[in-house]
């Protein structure tokens, strides 16, 4: 689940726990590792329900949690794409040149980020 940290101004945040982060990537890292023979829009649809379910329970989280999250799945995705383009190494550098944000978008891939900002902008055009 969540944890809970005050600020020095008094604000609570919600947080995730580490060790639900954790369970999150050990999820995603068998259909996103680098060896898949999958096509990039079939590893998306596999990995996007698990997004969702994860967005669903931690959605009150902070966003900095999420942003981090969905880094780091763009980098396993960058991460596959640069070995069978014949290169080394994770999906860093200018791998973002190359496959940027919204190539992912484009190919369906579930944002956290995306959600969260989606979410808030509905809750301020909702008047109350």
């Amino acid at each position: 689940g969540y944890r809970f940290l005050r600020t020095a101004k008094g604000k609570l945040l919600k947080l995730v726990r580490p060790k639900s982060k954790q369970k999150l990537r050990a999820s995603l890292r068998k259909p996103t590792k680098r060896s898949n023979k999958w096509g990039m829009k079939a590893i998306i649809e596999d990995i996007n329900p698990t997004l969702r379910g994860w967005y669903g329970y931690f959605k009150h989280a902070h966003p900095s949690e999420l942003v981090e999250l969905d880094k780091w799945v763009r980098m396993r995705l960058r991460s596959i794409l640069r070995k069978r383009h014949k290169g080394k190494g994770r999906g860093r550098g200018l791998d973002h040149m190359k496959w940027p944000n919204i190539y992912f978008a484009e190919l369906g891939l579930f944002s956290l980020e995306a959600a969260k900002v989606k979410e808030l902008s509905l809750r301020i055009g909702v008047k109350y």
